[in-house]
């Protein structure tokens, strides 16, 4: 990226925008913007390449249909794959998690190959759905506060080797494999479960985003306060006895 410019993509918002984290595009580039960064924001279609310069690429949640088309355009069209190569970020959220994976079960029952992204595996649960509120506490490494965000998935997610466990989760099922690993991270490449959406509830989130793609270490400051009372009161009420 230029020294004051971002260049963020938002991925297929007619396929995998289901449960509103299309909401994590306005965070980012809102976070941006505050701190005198001009955004150049591209939301690309089904249809539509998907551009290789990107700084920032989000990719959202899915029914199982939209996420087998997703998953097949996106390998067609390679341009995401390109992106990460060049070093892009992406953070992507349910469907789009498991897209950016090896391999998901899609809607007719068939193993769907993804984009090899992130080394995960995924699989669809046979017990109960996924769903509820969620805490877990991010991988040390990264630097972050606490995670909060809500999960409504089917899936099974296991990471491999050559990716690491975004977070463990305290309260929640995370991944589902009952190991309590909440989504996976490798480099640049973000996936998690968490809706929310997810970085209005963890601003900070986005902002190591920003960080990864500025290569800088810290950020100006900037006003937490609304993102700090929306936090208070989503981590208050999931802790609420049910």
């Amino acid at each position: 990226m230029s020294d004051n410019s971002l260049r963020l993509v938002w991925v297929y918002p007619d396929l995998l925008s289901t449960y509103g984290d299309q909401g994590n595009a306005l965070v980012v580039e809102r976070r941006a913007r505050q701190r005198g960064l001009q955004v150049e924001r591209y939301d690309v279609r089904s249809d539509q390449p998907v551009p290789t310069s990107g700084d920032i690429y989000l990719i959202g949640g899915g029914e199982d249909r939209p996420q087998r088309l997703a998953a097949e355009r996106l390998r067609r069209d390679g341009g995401l794959q390109r992106a990460v190569g060049n070093g892009a970020i992406v953070f992507s959220v349910c469907a789009g998690y498991q897209i950016l994976g090896n391999e998901f079960i899609n809607d007719l029952g068939q193993r769907e190959p993804g984009l090899g992204l992130l080394d995960v595996v995924s699989t669809r649960g046979e017990g109960e759905r996924c769903v509820g509120d969620v805490l877990a506490d991010i991988d040390p490494q990264l630097g972050l506060p606490s995670l909060t965000g809500f999960e409504n998935h089917q899936g099974i997610t296991h990471v491999g080797p050559a990716a690491r466990p975004f977070a463990r989760v305290t309260l929640g099922r995370g991944n589902g494999t009952g190991d309590g690993t909440e989504g996976a991270y490798n480099g640049t490449v973000f996936g998690t479960y968490m809706h929310g959406p997810v970085l209005a509830r963890n601003p900070l989130i986005a902002d190591l985003l920003l960080k990864l793609a500025l290569d800088v270490n810290a950020l100006p400051p900037t006003d937490d306060r609304w993102y700090e009372a929306l936090r208070a009161e989503r981590i208050a009420s999931a802790q609420q006895p049910a």
